[in-house]
């Protein structure tokens, strides 16, 4: 229900934009620069709430999607005072791909409306949605910032407009997009382990990045390389751990994200191969 942040890849992060001239930590964002709201969206039929945290970003500045980049920093929540929540989903939207100082980052910019499908402990019961976000924002230079929410949900209110166009701008899945197969390749590498995807797949439009996530919290993966070969798309990235304890890759929790010009494209798991 917690999502944590990726400690080594954010250092990783800003040890990079410090080293290579990438735009680096400056101070911590104000209120002027970002701000964030939760929004009602009733409930569902199953019995779950529907909200969203809402975030505003002055003009010229992004934030970062969950698997930032290189130069990016991944954001963090905190969940610390909530109250009757039993579980809770977070769908993301489809992000940009953005070129910063060389390193390729992903994220938004002008504003961020994230889902929540919360899963009440007690149904009927009123839910609290209490918390802080930790979040980097970026123009000129890149700051960090915390964000603190308070909000009783409203299980009358009715649909909104803008949690319902950021679920159908999430990334389309396997099955939506005609995915046929995916299969990854593992081989040692000098400080990790090599990962390589190939997927069957029609192309998303335009030039495709994909993001191959590890699915493991003792490891952080690289930047992602993208090619195409005829029908298949080849995805390479390197995992690395996160500290000297021993690690394992279970292909059926990698996570890939393509990124194209139509759509973007979630997919589950692979197969070996």
């Amino acid at each position: 229900m917690r999502p944590k942040l990726n400690r080594p890849m954010a250092a990783l992060a800003v040890l990079l934009a410090a080293a290579s001239g990438a735009p680096a930590l400056a101070g911590a964002a104000d209120g002027g620069i970002v701000q964030i709201e939760v929004l009602d969206g009733g409930m569902t039929p199953r019995g779950t709430y529907m909200g969203a945290l809402r975030i505003k970003l002055q003009p010229g500045w992004k934030t970062y999607w969950r698997a930032p980049g290189d130069a990016g920093i991944p954001p963090s929540f905190s969940w610390r005072g909530a109250r009757n929540v039993g579980g809770l989903s977070i769908t993301w939207p489809a992000p940009e791909v953005f070129q910063t100082s060389g390193y390729r980052t992903i994220g938004y910019h002008d504003q961020l409306v994230l889902p929540l499908e919360i899963t009440p402990e007690t149904p009927g019961k009123p839910v609290r949605l209490k918390g802080r976000m930790q979040l980097g924002v970026c123009k000129d230079v890149c700051v960090p910032a915390e964000l603190s929410f308070d909000h009783q949900l409203d299980s009358t209110a009715g649909r909104n407009p803008a949690i319902a166009a950021a679920m159908a701008s999430r990334p389309w899945s396997a099955k939506e997009a005609g995915v046929r197969h995916a299969a990854c390749s593992l081989r040692p590498s000098e400080y990790g382990m090599k990962v390589t995807a190939r997927i069957s797949m029609p192309s998303a439009g335009g030039k495709e990045v994909a993001v191959i996530e590890p699915g493991n919290p003792k490891l952080f993966a690289g930047e992602t390389t993208t090619r195409r070969e005829g029908g298949q798309l080849v995805a390479e990235a390197e995992f690395l751990p996160a500290d000297d304890s021993a690690y394992a890759i279970d292909r059926s929790q990698l996570r890939i994200t393509v990124l194209g010009q139509n759509h973007a494209v979630d997919i589950q798991g692979c197969s070996a191969g």
